[in-house]
């Protein structure tokens, strides 16, 4: 199954984690002892969130966006041994340009 499949719901994200860097004295770490990236490209988005009067907002952020997120933001899925986070827009703190 591909992430193509995904069809975020509400104000939801799929992303992508961007890969890990190589520390600036070349030193690779295991693992287990590095912190995960808290930056991913948008691969797809949801419609928007319900507001209370029944309209939907539309997402700020839009397949292809470069985004920052919290470390502990979002929810870790695995599709066919691959790794991706279900974020929340309010999850995202910036959007790199």
């Amino acid at each position: 199954m591909s992430f193509k499949k995904f069809k975020p719901l509400g104000n939801r994200l799929l992303v992508k984690r961007s890969e890990a860097e190589m520390s600036k004295g070349g030193i690779l770490l295991p693992d287990s002892a590095q912190e995960k990236p808290r930056r991913g490209e948008v691969l797809a988005v949801g419609p928007g969130k319900m507001q209370e009067d029944g309209t939907v907002s539309n997402m700020e952020i839009k397949a292809g966006d470069q985004v920052l997120f919290g470390s502990f933001a979002g929810t870790e899925v695995s599709v066919d041994e691959e790794e991706f986070l279900i974020l929340s827009e309010d999850d995202v703190l910036a959007v790199v340009e």
